[in-house]
């Protein structure tokens, strides 16, 4: 990764986090002693088998759950011990999602998709509209403005998944395994959007993947196992 971005504070901090589930002989440890600094620019995977945790970190980050134990920071707010008033202006104003199942509401048009976290923002109708229709032409879906999700292939559906989640101007993109509903070729003209715009816009991004094809474009690579992280690294071939 480029040595400015290093240098800059953390977007995100991740200390000695560990997060379980149950109790006595039922507990599942779903993350152990977890370590790891974010910074803005990165373009970082995490790699792991199935219940290797990585969709549970990326959960945790984006404050859709807290952590058992250690504390999480995404930019100034403190997510581990942070009102829930505070995440959800926290979830609406400075992080976007990408689902493995794209979450667009079915009766709204892909331009309506893209324009909804807008509207929760406050954003007014001209200026969200705008932006919603640059993100999506952006995204190589110029034409596909008013066809609603069942009128559009996986790939487009995903790529209005990153176009509502890069309109809404977060400072950090959270996506879990976005190319496993996906063919080989949709799956790599997606990233290859995604690093486009973290390359020429500087949108940070962090993803679950186990797709090889995704991990040789990681500016980082974050690999766990059994909820431990076994492994951080830059990667060269980025």
């Amino acid at each position: 990764m480029d040595r400015a971005r290093i240098e800059q504070p953390a977007l995100v901090t991740v200390a000695g986090v560990s997060k379980t589930y149950g109790r006595g002989a039922t507990t599942v440890h779903a993350l152990r002693d977890i370590n790891l600094a974010i910074h803005p620019g990165e373009f970082a995977a995490l790699v792991g088998p199935s219940g290797s945790g990585k969709t549970t970190l990326l959960n945790l980050i984006g404050a859709l759950d807290r952590p058992t134990s250690g504390s999480i920071s995404v930019g100034d707010v403190v997510v581990s011990n942070a009102s829930g008033a505070s995440l959800a202006k926290l979830r609406l104003h400075k992080i976007g999602f990408v689902f493995q199942d794209f979450n667009l509401l079915p009766v709204l048009s892909a331009l309506e998709n893209v324009e909804y976290v807008m509207l929760l923002q406050g954003v007014g109708p001209a200026d969200r509209r705008r932006r919603a229709n640059e993100a999506l032409v952006q995204l190589g879906l110029d034409g596909c403005q008013n066809r609603r999700p069942s009128q559009l292939s996986g790939g487009q559906q995903q790529r209005v998944a990153i176009a509502r989640a890069l309109a809404g101007r977060p400072l950090l993109i959270l996506a879990d395994e976005p190319t496993a509903n996906l063919d080989s070729a949709t799956g790599e003209a997606l990233i290859d959007s995604m690093l486009e715009l973290n390359r020429e816009h500087g949108v940070t991004f962090v993803f679950s993947t186990h797709d090889d094809m995704v991990m040789r474009r990681a500016t980082r690579i974050v690999r766990m196992k059994d909820g431990h992280q076994v492994e951080a690294m830059s990667n060269a071939l980025s």
